[in-house]
């Protein structure tokens, strides 16, 4: 059972030292807007001097990974390469890439569409994985090819219209309907909140009477992603988010040790309430450690 101590002294060296590689969520952890969390850039150096992977994923799906690469760059994180990131959307795009093509790379001729609720970070990515998207190049009126798949992201043009157009083409029970996240909002740098992907799913699944297949976390695909690319063992690999219901879980549901950083949305009280809880499913969300910043890790780790 997971017992939610904080991280520090012998400890750090205790838990990092068998340690192979290091998942990281990214907003709320590695960065809060666009600022680098103190501490965070000579974090991920001192992991790769101490022969460490750090890998890192990431429910947002705004951005695509070759935007994620650049802002890393941007903030001040060296050596982080696009294949070391795992966002929601390119595993999502992946994921109907399995769903729609076999597997195979497929140029998307004949195989149907993919309708797309998210902005041009997501619909890259689904291109980029050799899907075609509903409304681009579309053939002559009265041979458009079926939409195969509605996917749900991030989308701050969500209108109406197109949840609409969503509903209409769920009608056909063959059409999948997928998720990129789960996540219900996301805050701001005022403190405010704004809608996330899950309360525009949620909207999706109301009205047309469909479930969502959700990729990110905490559910396992995109760990399924990691595994088949760098072949990392979950027993020795750790999980360091700052959100119990999505970094924690995802944690969990993997086989990984989990680390919660304090720099983001979840709090401290939540975790100890979960794991006074009599409920199971509560006590999931608890991680087997805490630290106040992901900086607190550095006195863990070889010089």
């Amino acid at each position: 059972m997971a017992s939610c101590r904080r991280l520090s002294g012998a400890g750090l060296r205790e838990v990092l030292g068998p340690a192979q590689g290091l998942l990281f969520d990214c907003d709320g952890v590695l960065w809060a807007g666009e600022r680098a969390v103190p501490g965070a850039p000579e974090l991920l150096e001192r992991l790769r001097r101490s022969g460490k992977a750090a890998l890192f994923v990431s429910n947002n799906s705004r951005r695509s990974v070759a935007e994620l690469e650049r802002r890393f760059s941007r903030l001040g994180f060296r050596g982080v390469r696009a294949e070391h990131v795992f966002s929601s959307a390119l595993c999502s795009a992946l994921f109907l890439r399995q769903r729609l093509l076999g597997g195979g790379e497929g140029n998307g001729s004949g195989d149907g569409r993919v309708f797309v609720l998210g902005g041009e970070g997501l619909r890259g990515e689904v291109r980029d994985a050799g899907l075609r998207l509903a409304g681009e190049g579309e053939p002559a009126p009265g041979a458009a090819e079926p939409v195969r798949a509605v996917l749900v992201g991030y989308d701050d043009q969500f209108t109406f219209a197109k949840l609409a157009q969503a509903c209409g083409y769920l009608r056909d029970p063959q059409c999948l309907l997928v998720a990129t996240d789960p996540d219900p909002w996301h805050p701001l740098s005022d403190g405010q909140r704004t809608p996330g992907t899950g309360s525009l799913t949620a909207a999706v699944e109301t009205a047309s009477g469909r479930k969502a297949l959700v990729v990110g976390k905490p559910n396992t695909y995109m760990f399924d992603c990691i595994v088949e690319r760098f072949g990392v063992d979950p027993s020795r690999t750790l999980m360091v988010g700052d959100r119990l219901e999505t970094d924690i879980l995802f944690g969990k549901n993997c086989g990984l040790s989990t680390i919660l950083t304090l720099t983001g949305v979840s709090r401290l009280e939540e975790a100890q309430a979960y794991m006074a809880s009599d409920s199971a499913a509560a006590k999931d969300l608890v991680p087997n450690y805490y630290v106040d910043s992901i900086a607190d890790l550095i006195p863990g780790l070889d010089e």
